[in-house]
């Protein structure tokens, strides 16, 4: 059964965690973006299904590359790695992770969480 979490920025719709890996769908509207954040364990890789998606990423917040994805591009984001992701269109893409749910730290965010 498909779990779906709304966010302010889309939703993600969990297809899958168990204890090897999770495997998420996640829509991004238009012009938002999720937060600025990294993962002390969480390993994530992202392949874009529809949309542009600015993907933001580097070790430290004062070295942060810009980089656009399109459709069937694929990034893995290791652990540690400051990262924000942004739809320039509408964008829907799959991240496949280590199952590790509650290992996200937040360093900057649009909505205050």
């Amino acid at each position: 059964m498909i779990k779906t979490i709304e966010k302010p920025w889309g939703k993600e719709e969990i297809l899958e965690l168990n204890e090897n890996y999770m495997l998420k769908r996640l829509t991004m509207f238009e012009n938002c973006r999720c937060s600025l954040q990294f993962h002390n364990k969480k390993r994530e890789t992202i392949y874009v299904l529809s949309g542009d998606l600015k993907i933001l990423s580097g070790k430290t917040r004062d070295k942060l590359r810009a980089e656009i994805y399109k459709q069937g591009d694929v990034l893995t984001i290791e652990p540690k790695i400051i990262h924000r992701m942004e739809a320039i269109t509408k964008s829907v893409y799959l991240e496949a992770s280590t199952p590790d749910t509650d290992d996200t730290v937040r360093i900057e965010d649009d909505y205050n969480r």
